[in-house]
């Protein structure tokens, strides 16, 4: 058996003159959890619903478990997971309803002790007469979670499931994916938060509908050649617009107050502060950072546009 429950190859999806989705191709390992991360409009919502048959690409293949998915049939949905940014509970039935509500849609019988079940691991026990439309946002994410378990797919495909939940619910949200990893589940989920991916075993970075780089976050913290050095300051637009004219630097970032500074590796320190020096720019702090997700998703966001230091 294939060690990837999920491969995309070569996908293509183009809406008139947008491409969507260019020449994409990445996996998902059996038990993996890989983080697609990308800002709006990277094509990170279309890539999904390709992968789950809600949009037919252009070009390209997929394989599912290990099979080369000719269409879509119920043998392939049966064991997916999909839960779309907007997902849509109902309102006006309470979570033990939206649940059962669920279950039937997905020709699950004998769920009583299944919804038990979700509700012990999600923490939704003693919500689950409450009506939908009354929880906070943190909490329908959840129950929107355990509908789409409900069937207890294999693998997981989620869109943006943290975004505009309040770091509480995110940390329990993340916690419950992790225990879902655990227990053997294949998980696919996209992020416009950088920090998130850290905790993926892989990240595909997508900018315009093309995959960037796909690694472990270890092994994507390697492409950015050189050191970064952060400067803390008042005057960082300043900073940064000056050391973009300067060529000595690989990369400059701005930050709001920081500014993060890729410079070879024998570059000398002292360089730098002589020459703030003589721009008369105040500094806070000056010191070597380990490089972040968000300063390789910019430099090879750069590196692709062929943007300029």
């Amino acid at each position: 058996m294939s060690a990837s429950v999920l491969v995309a190859r070569n996908l293509n999806k183009s809406y008139g003159s947008i491409k969507a989705v260019d020449s994409l191709s990445f996996s998902v390992d059996y038990g993996e959890f890989v983080c697609l991360v990308g800002p709006d409009g990277a094509g990170k919502t279309i890539t999904l619903r390709l992968l789950c048959g809600l949009e037919k690409a252009d070009s390209g293949e997929i394989e599912l478990f290990g099979e080369k998915v000719v269409e879509f049939s119920s043998k392939f949905r049966a064991r997916i997971g999909y839960l779309p940014q907007n997902f849509s509970l109902y309102g006006d039935l309470t979570v033990q309803e939206n649940l059962e509500f669920f279950a039937g849609l997905y020709g699950v019988s004998d769920y009583l002790k299944l919804i038990e079940l979700l509700l012990e691991f999600t923490r939704m026990k003693p919500f689950r007469n409450r009506l939908a439309d009354q929880l906070s946002g943190g909490m329908k994410q959840k129950l929107a979670l355990a509908c789409t378990l409900i069937h207890k797919p294999e693998l997981l495909l989620l869109d943006e499931p943290t975004t505009g939940v309040d770091p509480v619910s995110r940390r329990d949200f993340w916690q419950i994916l992790f225990r879902l990893q655990q227990e053997g589940k294949s998980i696919l989920m996209t992020t416009p938060y950088l920090d998130e991916a850290e905790r993926a075993s892989r990240v595909a970075f997508i900018y315009q509908g093309k995959i960037l780089a796909f690694d472990t976050p270890e092994a994507l913290k390697t492409e950015i050649k050189g050191r970064i050095l952060e400067i803390v300051s008042p005057e960082s637009r300043r900073l940064y617009h000056r050391l973009k004219q300067d060529g000595a630097f690989l990369d400059v970032q701005l930050f709001g107050d920081r500014v993060n500074l890729v410079v070879p590796e024998n570059y000398e320190d002292w360089q730098l502060q002589n020459l703030l020096s003589q721009e008369k720019i105040q500094l806070q702090n000056l010191a070597e950072i380990s490089p972040s997700m968000e300063n390789v998703f910019i430099y090879l966001m750069k590196k692709q546009t062929g943007e300029s230091r």
